[in-house]
Parts: structure tokens; sequence; C-alpha cells
């Protein structure tokens, strides 16, 4: 797959919307395997946009090839952090038919890039469950390390970081 288009949205809007449920309906469902409860909690939309943070739809194909919205993921800013000014990933998302080509991956760099540049972050954070090894390896091969907690998500235990304030994001 070449270059994933992105573009901005407001997290409340239609197709956003679609692409969030899809993703809690996924994560309660891979907890229920588990016997576990998944509790959904989203960002307000307003901490996605503005000042405040942003965004993103990933544009591709849908399984009859025809354009369609695939994934999506955000940041938001939060309080300052030990190593400066801090952002936090929210709610990535690749449907499965796009999985393994690389739109996750995208989409988190463009965030990086986004939160470095636009609103001048040195540290992304992020909160996940060990039970999301792809998600996992994922992050790891982005250079996202073990942070300590910095919230108190019942659905996390597992909480990774990476500085952004060098020239790379990937």
């Amino acid at each position: 797959m070449g270059v994933t288009v992105f573009r901005v949205s407001a997290a409340d809007d239609p197709a956003a919307r679609i692409l969030l449920d899809q993703y809690a309906a996924w994560r309660a469902a891979a907890f229920a395997k588990q016997g576990l409860s998944y509790r959904v909690a989203p960002a307000r939309p307003e901490e996605l946009t503005g000042e405040q943070g942003v965004f993103l739809i990933a544009e591709g194909e849908n399984l009859a090839g025809e354009a369609a919205d695939v994934g999506c993921a955000g940041i938001r800013m939060l309080a300052d952090g030990p190593d400066g000014r801090r952002a936090e990933l929210k709610h990535l998302w690749v449907q499965p038919h796009a999985r393994g080509a690389g739109v996750g991956a995208e989409l988190v760099r463009e965030l990086m890039r986004r939160a470095r540049d636009d609103f001048r972050t040195q540290e992304l954070v992020l909160d996940s469950h060990d039970s999301l090894a792809s998600a996992a390896a994922l992050y790891r091969a982005l250079g996202f390390r073990p942070v300590e907690p910095y919230n108190d998500n019942p659905n996390a235990n597992v909480w990774l970081g990476r500085r952004l304030d060098d020239a790379t994001t990937g």
C-alpha cells in the first residue's frame, strides 16, 4: 500500500462515529472473550480539535475496492509530564480488512509529527492493554517504551511513551 491519505475530522462527525463505534465494539468483544468487561470511555470531541488536539481519518478502500474510511486515531493534549509538553494518542483503529498494509503505523507517525510540529510536544503517551499484542508490537517498532501510569483508565494495564524532540518520528 502507498502513502495513506488522512483528513482531519471532528470526532463526533458521522464518519468518525462509525469508526469509533467499530473500535469500541471490537474492544468490548475482545475483552469479553477474556472474561473482562470493557468500559467505553471515548475522549470528548472537544479534546480532539483546535488547541486541544486533532482527530484523523485514514482513507482507503472497502472490501469491494471502493473508496472508504478505513481507520482513525487522534491526539489530545495532557498536562505536562516529566519530559515536558505531553500529548496522548487516542483511539487507534484500523478496520480488519485494512490491517497489515501499514495504515496503523502511518496514522501513528502522522500523529507523532503533528504532536511535535503543530503542538510542540516533547512526548506522546498512550494507554493500552496487554491483550492487544499486535498494537504493542506496532508501538514498540515505532519507539514507544513503558512509562509510569499517567491515568486510571480501567481498560488499561500498559502505559507507553515516546519522546518526540528528535528529528524523526518513525
